[in-house]
């Protein structure tokens, strides 16, 4: 099978091969500068070769011509004030050679911003990064959720879960989006109760994106973030300093439209600017049921206050509603045949589950003749298909705003702050009361059906309609309001022209609602809410006791706070090829509950607060050029992390863990850069994490008779592994990109031990978890890429990227193998092989007034069918326990997608 995948790529390097002899007659470099931005011709560029004394100025119209050169390798740059410099690999072998150079306007807010955000550096910082900048994220994002660029970097795992936009997730070296710190511009973005990500957040960004870095490891980054796995920084566009705007258009697979507007002001009389974007974006989604229907806008704003004071302004958000597919289900469920091929599935399961298709969503079903509004907050809202109601739906909007502010104080002495503020509106649907009336597929009974099923809704509607007493079942928000206000502020100073020392504080603080309300009645006229105490408690009650309406508050109602303030310090050198840093920082973190359904002892709303709970970060790391062509590096450091919020309290019983326990994290990794010759680059990481005490709580009860938790300590993991990155452009019309991880991650022991269930009286229980030298679930454990870049004519790239995946290891809750017998890994999905297509194409500009460029994306141009995430042995989808394939709950890999359209310049 993985061979008809290297075809295709070994296709692609024959063409290779094939293109390049076309320019293999003549000794002659030609070609244009232009302006990235406008097109314009850039006349007194100048353009050289490295190493040499050729080289030729641009005409009026940007051309450039150097003959004479001999056949070698070589690093063609451009040069022009103001720009950028650029660089491009040249190879001649006697042929006629055309390089053309887009230059990008030089932008102090953009390298101010990168400096803020604390930005790797190639062969000077010592740490593992790959970075994505502007034009690759135009060519090979294709509109996805931003974490999916990233797929091709070695031991990062990213995919689009059940289909649903902004849905994805990102894995780094085996560990989940909790503990990879997401930030953009400098500011971090995980959400503060849970560390989670929520991509359909930040729909829009990767439009406004100028760049992408992840850092994998503990990073540079000074800030005391979840940077475990690594720290993924977006750097957004600032101001633009030339006047002009941009138009694109964009089709795709499942109804997929978008549209994006940008324009600009250009910097005005040497002191402001503006830039603005908006894009609208809509479709059916191809899972059925994942529409999207979104809005996204950006803004940002420069002020030359003086010539060492400057404001920048940035503003971002995107409203957006999204119909989701988290129920994953059983492999026989949407393929039997693909189930029936992989040797560890028992086909007697097949009487169970019923094939639904590859496209099968259990989170939408239609309904007839029922029309009504649905409710989020005091506004009704239409559905956004008549004819189906969403069990699942995610509807949020959450605006961040940031003001920056550098000061120059001297020339040694850089002082940056920016201060922000982010607010979320929105949350997610489900149903709520009564079992739900299932329909089954096959011709099964509605109430006893094979999986999967999905609702009947007419059934439902009917049963409201009919009970005495409202409505049985009822659609409900899962509401997630939040405000959030933060400051960072850095002074940088350089000491002497190789040692900067600086010193930050970071301050955060944020209210989260968490309420339920009524969002559908399906048919009934109020619903009565008298058991489970879904109304709170009696001294909350307003009208009649236990009715409730549309938009009504029920079932849960609390108000959560996070209080973050913290501080680092950083050293760092940099001399005759040698460069180190390190840094220490502090943080300190204290949660606040507050249930408004539950009564306390003095009749007001019940409280709960933990204590200032410290977290500390010591890092470090050194790079040494060994010669011209080789650098090596370390960087070793230590992380005692806060638990999130619900290892502290849980919010839903009021429940305060008065000790709780830090995760730890030691890592070490290793390094070496090759550059043996401007057309080959390398790169070789090993590294090495070891987690102790993954946060586990247990209810007991306290001295005084009320309820507490506390952790259960003990259970630790070591993830380590190899990384590889090469790029080899042996022509100048192609060039070939390998990135490659093999990762070890697994459990290192059997957690046992005792704790007193009541601290009154002196019986102890035990604990038992069997899960020594068990994988880590969630992620390929081992992943290659490869890419081959065509440059053909002028203006048009064509890229084929292969992607291999091995050693997946499904995901398992750790806590759950009690079993002293059971001691099999977790099902192991199968192998499996992608293959995408990029094509972008620059149209000649034949005396236009605007650039226009054509692209088109191919995902899974094979259209492989394939596991791409996975549960084991679960407890909805499980056959027989044993941890085999028929056990096993995922998602099938998104089916083959497109993406094409038009980008236009001015």
């Amino acid at each position: 099978m993985i061979q008809r995948y290297f075809r295709v790529l070994a296709a692609f390097c024959m063409l290779a091969l094939f293109t390049t002899t076309l320019s293999w007659a003549q000794s002659q470099v030609s070609g244009t500068v232009t302006d990235f931005e406008t097109g314009d011709p850039l006349p007194g560029a100048n353009v050289r070769i490295e190493g040499t004394t050729q080289g030729a100025a641009t005409d009026a119209d940007g051309r450039y011509v150097i003959t004479g050169v001999a056949n070698g390798t070589y690093n063609l740059v451009a040069t022009f004030v103001g720009y950028e410099d650029a660089s491009k690999v040249l190879v001649v072998r006697g042929g006629n050679q055309t390089v053309n150079f887009d230059l990008v306007f030089a932008n102090a807010a953009l390298d101010a911003l990168e400096v803020f955000a604390s930005r790797a550096i190639d062969r000077e910082t010592p740490v593992a990064a790959t970075t994505v900048d502007k034009v690759q994220i135009q060519q090979e994002l294709g509109s996805r959720d931003i974490p999916l660029v990233l797929d091709t970097a070695p031991s990062v795992y990213a995919t689009a879960t059940g289909g649903g936009a902004g849905d994805a997730r990102i894995n780094v070296r085996g560990f989940n989006q909790r503990n990879v710190a997401v930030m953009i511009n400098g500011v971090p973005v995980n959400d503060m109760e849970n560390g989670w990500v929520y991509w359909s957040n930040w729909d829009g960004v990767g439009d406004a994106a100028s760049s992408i870095q992840l850092q994998r490891g503990l990073s540079a980054v000074n800030l005391a973030t979840p940077s475990i796995g690594g720290t993924l920084n977006i750097v957004t566009d600032p101001a633009a300093m030339r006047r002009g705007g941009m138009l694109k258009q964009e089709v795709g697979r499942g109804g997929f439209f978008k549209t994006t507007l940008m324009g600009s002001t250009g910097l005005v009389d040497g002191k402001y600017g503006v830039t603005v974007a908006g894009v609208r974006k809509f479709g059916e989604g191809f899972i059925d049921g994942t529409f999207t229907d979104s809005w996204a806008y950006y803004g940002a704003a420069t002020y030359n206050i003086s010539a060492k004071n400057r404001l920048d302004f940035f503003a971002f958000g995107a409203p957006q509603r999204h119909g989701q597919n988290l129920y994953r289900q059983n492999i026989a469920s949407y393929d039997q045949d693909f189930a029936a091929s992989l040797p560890s599935y028992d086909q007697a399961a097949f009487s169970k589950y019923n094939e639904a298709g590859r496209y099968f969503n259990q989170n939408w079903a239609p309904v007839t003749g029922y029309d009504a509004e649905q409710a989020v907050g005091g506004n009704m809202v239409s559905r956004n298909d008549n004819g189906k109601i969403w069990e699942r739906e995610n509807f949020y909007h959450k605006p961040q705003a940031n003001l920056n502010w550098y000061n120059q104080v001297s020339d040694r002495m850089l002082w940056s702050t920016v201060a922000y503020y982010s607010g979320g509106k929105g949350g997610g649907t489900g149903t709520l009361g009564s079992s739900v009336v299932r329909e089954g597929f096959g011709g099964a009974s509605p109430w006893f059906a094979n999986a999967p099923y999905t609702i009947d809704w007419n059934a439902v509607i009917d049963r409201n309609q009919s009970n005495d007493d409202g409505s049985r079942t009822i659609l409900r928000n899962s509401r997630n309001n939040q405000t959030t206000w933060g400051a960072i502020t850095k002074l940088k100073y350089d000491v002497s022209e190789p040692l900067t020392v600086e010193f930050g504080l970071d301050w955060r603080t944020a209210t989260i609602e968490h309420y339920r309300e009524v969002r559908d009645l399906l048919g009934g006229d109020y619903y009565r809410c008298n058991s489970g105490n879904r109304c709170g408690s009696s001294e909350f009650w307003t009208g009649d006791d236990e009715i409730r309406g549309l938009g009504d508050k029920i079932d849960y109602n609390f108000d959560n706070t996070v209080d973050w303030f913290g501080g680092f310090a950083q050293g760092e050198y940099r001399q005759d090829g040698v460069s180190a840093y390190g840094m220490v920082g502090l943080s300190n973190i204290k949660y606040g509950y507050t249930n408004n359904f539950v009564a306390g002892d003095d009749g007001n709303p019940l409280t709960s607060e933990s204590d200032n709970i410290l977290g500390v970060q010591i890092k470090g790391g050194g790079l040494a050029a060994v010669n011209d062509n080789v650098d090596i590096y370390a960087n070793l450091g230590y992380v005692s992390k806060v638990p999130i919020f619900d290892g502290v309290i849980d919010d839903r019983a009021g429940v305060t863990n008065t000790d709780p326990k830090n995760e730890k994290f030691y890592s070490v990794e290793f390094g070496a850069y090759w550059n043996p010759d401007p057309i080959l680059s390398a790169k070789l990481n090993i590294y090495s994490t070891k987690w102790e005490d993954r946060t586990f709580t247990r209810g007991v009860q306290l001295q005084d008779g009320s309820e507490g938790l506390i952790n259960l300590t003990g259970l630790d993991a070591l993830h380590q592994g190899i990384e590889v990155e090469m790029a080899y452009q042996p022509f100048t019309m192609a060039r070939l990109d390998v990135g490659a991880s093999f990762g070890d991650w697994r459990y290192t022991n059997d957690v046992s031990g005792t704790y007193r269930p009541d601290a009154r009286v002196d019986d102890v229980a035990s604990f038992d978890f069997f899960i020594d030298n068990l994988r880590v679930g969630d992620a390929p454990q081992t992943q290659m890429a490869f890419g081959v870049t065509l440059f053909p004519v002028d203006g048009l790239d064509v890229q084929a990227v292969v992607k291999h995946y091995a050693n997946h290891f499904s995901d398992f809750d750790p806590f759950s193998r009690q079993n002293p017998i059971d001691r099999a890994q977790s099902w192991e999905a199968p192998n499996y092989q992608l293959v995408d297509f990029h094509i972008n194409y620059d149209l000649p500009k034949s005396g236009l007034p605007v650039d226009i460029q054509l692209f088109a994306h191919v995902f899974n141009a094979l259209d492989e069918i394939y596991v791409q995430d996975a549960l084991d042995n679960s407890r909805f989808n499980s056959w027989d326990g044993d941890h085999d394939a028929d056990d096993a709950e995922v998602y099938l890999g998104l089916p083959r997608s497109f993406n094409f359209g038009t980008r236009v310049t001015f």
